[in-house]
Parts: structure tokens; sequence; C-alpha cells
């Protein structure tokens, strides 16, 4: 693999450093809801189907920021 990519093409670190970036920004919030809920309610089952629907929420965004962050501009 050369390293000045004149290809336009994301690199294996690229990918691996910009989808794991993705991952936090979809898994924080659901984890963080599930806990905070589940600290207030003290009910394990309500605070797990409020931390899924954070979750698909957070999905359903995923395509849009993944589009913003993953592309590669031309410098």
């Amino acid at each position: 693999m050369p390293s000045d990519n004149k290809t336009g093409k994301l690199t294996m670190k690229d990918i691996i450093l910009k989808g794991s970036i993705i991952a936090v920004i979809v898994t924080i919030p659901s984890i963080v809801s599930f806990m905070v809920i589940w600290m207030i309610l003290d009910d394990l089952i309500q605070a797990a189907i409020i931390g899924a629907v954070v979750h698909f929420i957070a999905m359903g965004f995923s395509l849009k920021i993944s589009k913003k962050f993953l592309v590669k501009r031309d410098s």
C-alpha cells in the first residue's frame, strides 16, 4: 500500500479509525440512557427497552453521520 493515496480511496487505517468513532457516537447515548433510566426507575426491563429505542434512533442518524465524517474530500 503506497503511503500517498492518490486514488481517493480510504485506507484500512482510515476505515478502522472512522468506523470506531461512528460506533462510539452511536453506542454511547444508548448506554448512558440505559444506565440513567435504570438508576432512576430501578427497573431493568424498562431501562433495556428505552436504551434499545435510543440505540435504534441513533442508528437511524448514523447514515447521515457517516456520510458527513467518512467521505474523503479532495484537498
